[in-house]
């Protein structure tokens, strides 16, 4: 089977992501931002970090870009115009062959891209090529073993086990969070040129708990998870409905508790 995005664009998945931010999710990259900056948003998804960072480049331009979800990507221009952001252009391309010239954007930016990507080098590579020089590539990545959580359960050990062994299935690496700086130093970038970090998302309040058990609940039986582990054979639709159920109770719990660590780079040019 070919590679394919773990996750996709079911509502639910979506809807987590959506909740992301330039300040929650690439805190690291936004000191070296300056107004007139022209950015590439690789994977950008339904574009909430795009809009932001467009705003912080006011006087720039950012491009985001997807694979392929066209429709996802109009969504994300309606929301842009609804916004009054204007410095932002959607379009289909690839990482792994990038359509633009050598030395055309002063960032390239990637968030939680590479672990899904079936060659992470070659994707930093085309991103280090349409960097100018001068420029940064910034990309941050979930570490998927390194999750933790509270209180623990059997089904959510297990909904950690099958995501972990059906996104391996896909061509990705659910551990790219630790592998950043050597995919970097694989795809030629000077180590000295290289700054690496870490930081993490907390679900700990019951608006954010609710919330995150509840996108959960939902992708593990409705989203393209669900059926790559269903097509590639690692878990069977009851573990899939027992997973969504230990979600829900984990979310019910007074004193649940959810650590997300990533790991990010940035590749100055």
């Amino acid at each position: 089977m070919a590679p394919q995005y773990t996750h996709g664009h079911h509502e639910s998945v979506l809807r987590s992501h959506s909740w992301r931010t330039a300040q929650n999710s690439c805190a690291y990259l936004l000191g070296s931002l300056t107004p007139k900056m022209h950015i590439l948003d690789v994977g950008c998804g339904p574009g909430t970090i795009t809009a932001d960072l467009a705003k912080l480049v006011p006087e720039g331009h950012v491009t985001g870009i997807e694979h392929s979800a066209e429709d996802v990507l109009q969504n994300a221009r309606d929301e842009a115009a609804a916004q009054g952001i204007s410095n932002i252009t959607y379009t289909i391309d690839n990482v792994l062959s990038l359509s633009f010239p050598d030395n055309s954007f002063d960032v390239v930016h990637a968030h939680q891209v590479l672990q899904h990507v079936p060659d992470p080098v070659k994707a930093l590579k085309e991103m280090y090529r349409v960097t100018k020089p001068g420029g940064v590539v910034a990309a941050r990545d979930t570490d998927f073993s390194a999750m933790t959580w509270y209180p623990e359960s059997e089904g959510m050990t297990r909904w950690h086990k099958i995501y972990t062994q059906t996104a391996r299935a896909n061509g990705g690496e659910p551990d790219s969070g630790r592998r950043l700086l050597s995919y970097a130093l694989k795809a030629g970038i000077p180590k000295d040129q290289i700054t690496s970090s870490a930081s993490t998302w907390c679900y700990s309040t019951a608006e954010d708990v609710a919330w995150w058990s509840s996108t959960w609940a939902q992708r593990v039986t409705l989203s393209t998870f669900a059926s790559g582990a269903l097509e590639r054979g690692v878990a069977k639709q009851e573990d899939l409905d027992a997973m969504s159920e230990a979600w829900k109770a984990w979310g019910a719990q007074p004193d649940a508790w959810f650590g997300v660590l990533h790991g990010e780079i940035l590749c100055r040019k």
